[in-house]
Parts: structure tokens; C-alpha cells; sequence
């Protein structure tokens, strides 16, 4: 049985889910609150299972993995069916290079420990903070919407079939609203992130349905 550390609001752990439900593969949930008493994934507990302090973190057969990407790409090689990488290079290289805008470009500048850094550190208010986020999320959407708009998007983020990209946006459209970004600004990602939301397996793995969800 796969065991997957989570905090129901991480991006990074939604992306998983995401993947985790599409393959139809059975998990448990273990929650990793990170705000809660100083963050429970800094616990010495935790940090048995992930030296680095986050989440997500897969446990396997073989031993745990970490680092969102990793654990799907694993996920794509144990368990290929149904495929979220097309067959074809060409393909595969569009597909991560979407999913790296949200991973590597957006999502790292919105994280809690940034802004905490950010505040607390260099000494910047909060509303400068929440600016400075808005600002790359609103460059990470516009680029993901320019990629889509220029060709390869179907009734997914690649043609027609699910794909890896298609776990990175919604998870990213979920945290753009958080901070005050309408990703019905950009037409072709928010038709798309539509059709998402229409599936069972997206909405089994939404925020709000995890085992630890908050109001």
C-alpha cells in the first residue's frame, strides 16, 4: 500500500493526489499539518521520513520518495497505464515543460516559507508580500496560457488525453484564487482546468475533500 504524507492545502501534495486518482491507485492519507504548532513537518518524527521538511512524501514498497516531480514520474514508470506522458518525445518534452512553469517558475515563490522569509526576515509588509506573489502567479498563468493557445491543447492541456501538465494546473488555478488571482483571465487555461473539474478523480482529490481539510 502507498502511503502519502499530505497537507491538504500544498500544492505540491495535490499535484500527487491528482496523479494518484487519475491512475485509480490505492493509498492512504497521512496529514502533515504546516502551519499548525510551528509546522508539524519540522518534527523530528518527520524529519525521519523527509530530511527536508516537506511534503509531499510517497511511502512505497522500496522506501519513501520526495519532491513532487520525482513522485510522479515514478508513478508514471510503476504504474504506466493510464499514461499521463504521451507517447511520442516531442510530447513528453511539452508536457513537462508545461508542468515546469508551475513547478519550478510559480509555485516555490508562493510558498509559506518564502513569505514567512520574506516578512519576518527582510522585514516586508504583508500587503507587499501578497503582491509579490500575485505578480508570479499573473507571469506563470500568462506563459502556461500562451503555450496553450499556441497549439497542442485538446479538450486537456495535451490533446485529448491526461496528462502530468493537466495535474500542475489545477492545483496552481486552486492556489491563484487563494491569493486573489482569476485564472478566468486566461481563456484557454480556464476552458481547460473546466474540463478538469468535470472528472471524479479531480474532484476526489481536491482540497477539500482530504481527511484534514479546514474551513
Amino acid at each position: 500500500m502507498l502511503t502519502l504524507y499530505s497537507f491538504w492545502r500544498s500544492s505540491a501534495s495535490y499535484r500527487v493526489r491528482l496523479a494518484l486518482e487519475m491512475k485509480g491507485l490505492n493509498y492512504a492519507y497521512e496529514p502533515v499539518h504546516l502551519t499548525k504548532g510551528g509546522g508539524a513537518q519540522f518534527s523530528a518524527e518527520f524529519r525521519q521520513i523527509n530530511p527536508q521538511s516537506r511534503v509531499p512524501a510517497l511511502q512505497t514498497e522500496t522506501g519513501v520518495l520526495t519532491q513532487s516531480m520525482a513522485i510522479l514520474e515514478w508513478l508514471e514508470e510503476t504504474y504506466p497505464q493510464p499514461a499521463l506522458l504521451p507517447a511520442d518525445a516531442t510530447g513528453r518534452a511539452r508536457v513537462r515543460a508545461l508542468c515546469m512553469i508551475m513547478v519550478a517558475d510559480v509555485q516555490p515563490l508562493q510558498n509559506v516559507s518564502v513569505s514567512r522569509y520574506l516578512q519576518q526576515e527582510l522585514g516586508i509588509d504583508e500587503l507587499r508580500v501578497k503582491a509579490f506573489v500575485r505578480h508570479w502567479i499573473e507571469c506563470g498563468l500568462a506563459a502556461f496560457e500562451a503555450h496553450l493557445a499556441a497549439g497542442g491543447a485538446g479538450r486537456f492541456c495535451h490533446g485529448d488525453q491526461l496528462s502530468l501538465a493537466d495535474t500542475c494546473l489545477v492545483p496552481q488555478c486552486y492556489a491563484a484564487r487563494r491569493y486573489g488571482v482569476d485564472p478566468a483571465a486566461y481563456p484557454h487555461l480556464a476552458r481547460v482546468e473546466g474540463e478538469l473539474q468535470t472528472l471524479e478523480a479531480v474532484r476526489r482529490a481536491a482540497p477539500d475533500r482530504q481527511p484534514d481539510a479546514e474551513g
